[in-house]
C-alpha cells in the first residue's frame, strides 16, 4: 500500500523548503564579537582563530562600520590592554583601551547597531580570573562587584548601549543595576552571562584577550554536567532585573538554551564560542566539511533550540549570505 501521508511534497521544490521553514535567520539576530589591543599599529591575526584578529582602535572603526552595512545587530566589544594588575584597574580607567574603543566606535556607527560592552575583569587582570582574589587565592565575590559596579559606570559613560556581564558572580545583575539607576543610566541595558558553562571550548578566545589565567573557573562558571542549574541562575538574573539572558557556549549546550527559552520572559541569547569556530574553520580547511553549510546549520540550530540571537565570529560574512538572492 503506497502512503497517503507524504511530509516529502513539502521538501520537494526550493521555494516550498522555504515557505515551510520554520526557523529563520536575520541579519539583525547576529551580535560580531570583537577584540581590540592595546599598543599595536595594525591588526594582528589571531592564530587559533583563522580569519579573526585583534583590532586597532582604527581597524575596529573600518570592521565596525563594515558590520552595520552588513545590517547585523550589534558588536560586543572586549579590550587587550598593554598592562594587567591584581585588581584589573585598566578596567576602569576612562583612557584604558576598551573605553577608548568603545567612545570610537560609538561615534563611528551612532545608532545603526548596537555597542556592546564585555563587564568582566579576566582580561585586565595579572591573574586571568574575572575578579578579585581572597589572601587563599580564591575569587572574591562581592568585592569582585564592587569592581563591577565600578566598571558598569565608566562603561555606561563611554557609550556602551548594552554590558554585557559575563564574570558569573553571585549577584552581579542586582549590583550593576542598582549603580547605573542610581547615576542615571537607567537606559543602558544588561546582558547577563547567566548560563556560563566552564567549558573546554574557550580555548582559542583565551589566546584573543592573551589571558594570563593558571587553573581554571570552576569555582565560579557552572558545571558542564548540570543542565537545571542553568535555569536556576537565568531565573536569578531575571529577578534581579536583567535584560537580557545568555547561554554560553551554545552548541554543546542546546539543551540547556531551550530550556531557558521556555522559561524565560525576556530575550534569550547564545554565545558560539572560538573553540565552536575553530573546529568548522580546522575541518572545512581540511576539506572535510562543507564550510558554508556548516556554519548556516550551526548558527541556525542555536536560533532553533530557542536563542533569539547569536553572538558569532562569522556574523557579518553569515549576514552576507543571507541578503543573497535565494536560488531558484
Amino acid at each position: 500500500m503506497n502512503p497517503v501521508i507524504r511530509p516529502r511534497r513539502l521538501r520537494t521544490t526550493p521555494a516550498l523548503r522555504r515557505l515551510a521553514s520554520e526557523t529563520r535567520l536575520h541579519p539583525s539576530e547576529l551580535v560580531l564579537p570583537m577584540f581590540v589591543r592595546e599598543g599595536t599599529g595594525a591588526a594582528v591575526p589571531i592564530q587559533s582563530m583563522p580569519g579573526v584578529v585583534q583590532h586597532t582602535v582604527d581597524s575596529a572603526r573600518r570592521a565596525v562600520a563594515r558590520a552595520a552595512e552588513a545590517g547585523i545587530g550589534g558588536i560586543m566589544l572586549f579590550g587587550v590592554p598593554d598592562v594587567r594588575d591584581a585588581v584589573g584597574t585598566g578596567a576602569t580607567d576612562p583612557d584604558g583601551i576598551l573605553n577608548v574603543a568603545t567612545r570610537a566606535l560609538v561615534t563611528e556607527v551612532g545608532d545603526a547597531l548596537v555597542v556592546q560592552t564585555d563587564l568582566c575583569l579576566d582580561e585586565f587582570t595579572d591573574h586571568g580570573h574575572c575578579g578579585v582574589l581572597s589572601a587563599d587565592g580564591t575569587v572574591d565575590n562581592d568585592t569582585t562587584l564592587e569592581r563591577y559596579r565600578e566598571m558598569a559606570l565608566v562603561q555606561a559613560a563611554s557609550g556602551s548601549q548594552l554590558l554585557g556581564l559575563s564574570g558569573m558572580m553571585d549577584g552581579q545583575v542586582a549590583a550593576v543595576r542598582e549603580a547605573l539607576d542610581q547615576s542615571g543610566y537607567v537606559d543602558t541595558a544588561v546582558l547577563a552571562y547567566s548560563a556560563k558553562y566552564a567549558s573546554a571550548f574557550y580555548g582559542p578566545f583565551r589566546d584573543a584577550v592573551e589571558s594570563t589565567l593558571v587553573g581554571d573557573r570552576r569555582s565560579y562558571q557552572l558545571d558542564p554536567a548540570n543542565r537545571r542549574e542553568g535555569v536556576r541562575e537565568a531565573l536569578l538574573d531575571i529577578s534581579e532585573g536583567a535584560d537580557i539572558v545568555m547561554v554560553k557556549p551554545a552548541g554543546s549546550y542546546l539543551d540547556v538554551l531551550a530550556d531557558v527559552s521556555a522559561v524565560s520572559d525576556i530575550p534569550v541569547w547564545a554565545y558560539q564560542v572560538s573553540g565552536e569556530y575553530a573546529m568548522i574553520e580546522a575541518a572545512a580547511a581540511h576539506g572535510w566539511i562543507d564550510r558554508r553549510r556548516a556554519i548556516e546549520e550551526s548558527v541556525l540550530s542555536i536560533r532553533r533550540a530557542g536563542a533569539d540571537a547569536v553572538l558569532t565570529y562569522w556574523a557579518v560574512e553569515l549576514a552576507d549570505w543571507l541578503t543573497e538572492r535565494p536560488t531558484r
